[in-house]
């Protein structure tokens, strides 16, 4: 299987989406890549584990991409060797009455894991800079002092949540949160391709909205929106990756390589017992062995 530099998927200098590839040649057969894949799971279900015990640290996953990315189904395969209590899944959706009443990251704080944990973001905080980017519209349901109307939001504004958005994931890396943001880079025709399968297998319909037909349209917009907000969103304490998406299986195998080639630079480990606690194991045991 040809060897990816997960490195250069990471952004460390200003991008252009155009020029990233949304399909790469791994040189090797869906059957390969799955085996390689559960090798990885099996290696990250490992550290989840001593992760969990050592608890120190908690890692944030962040997908975000254009509908029929994959994210959904990345997230089923990547992470299937995991402990179900260790790791927990949050779908967000468009914000509800209560999660109005507060800022925009304030039902994502509520969200993140706790020490030894995963939590897995699809769809993240950075929908505050992208649907309602494309969509501002949307930011006047938030009942913000000073903006009325479209014509309020200036450039500033999200210059200000693009601010808000660093300082919130570096206050969470300093705190021990390992943070890794994913975009699924898929191709226009690609997802075209998706949408069309959606339509034609009949126990796929129910994925379908005509809403979708209709974001379409807007996809060089979503593309703008996408590639400022990773620009001046990738931090060392909290970097993107760009993913790219067109093959499902490619995708899938590239975030969990991603995953656990960071987790690999950490030093977890198990608690050691106390002395006196380790100098009586062969009793504890013996006590144990010896009851009927």
């Amino acid at each position: 299987m040809k060897n990816i530099s997960i490195d250069s998927l990471k952004v460390s200098c200003s991008i252009k989406l155009n020029d990233l590839p949304t399909l790469i040649d791994v040189a090797t057969s869906e059957k390969k890549k799955e085996k390689e894949l559960q090798k990885i799971r099996e290696k990250l279900s490992k550290i989840q584990d001593m992760m969990y015990a050592h608890n120190k640290y908690s890692v944030l996953i962040c997908l975000q991409g254009m509908d029929t990315a994959g994210k959904d189904s990345l997230i089923r395969e990547v992470f299937k060797e995991f402990n179900a209590r260790g790791v927990v899944v949050h779908s967000f959706k468009t914000p509800n009455s209560n999660e109005l009443e507060h800022d925009f990251i304030w039902r994502h704080y509520l969200a993140l894991p706790e020490k030894g944990k995963f939590s897995v973001f699809n769809r993240t905080h950075y929908e505050n800079v992208l649907i309602t980017r494309v969509h501002p519209e949307y930011i006047l349901s938030e009942n913000i002092p000073g903006i009325e109307k479209v014509e309020d939001i200036t450039p500033d504004f999200w210059e200000n949540r693009f601010e808000s958005i660093n300082n919130f994931e570096k206050h969470l890396a300093l705190n021990g949160v390992i943070i890794l943001k994913f975009f699924l880079h898929l191709s226009k025709e690609e997802q075209r391709q998706r949408l069309l399968r959606r339509l034609e297998k009949e126990k796929h319909n129910w994925k379908f909205s005509p809403a979708d037909l209709k974001e379409r349209l807007l996809w060089d917009d979503y593309q703008k929106c996408y590639e400022e907000a990773i620009n001046k969103t990738s931090k060392p304490y909290a970097p993107w990756l760009v993913i790219p998406a067109d093959n499902k299986e490619t995708a899938r195998y590239l975030v969990a390589k991603s995953i656990l080639e960071e987790l690999e630079k950490y030093e977890f480990h198990y608690p050691e017992l106390d002395d006196e606690v380790k100098g009586n194991i062969k009793m504890y045991h013996d006590k144990l062995a010896s009851e009927k």
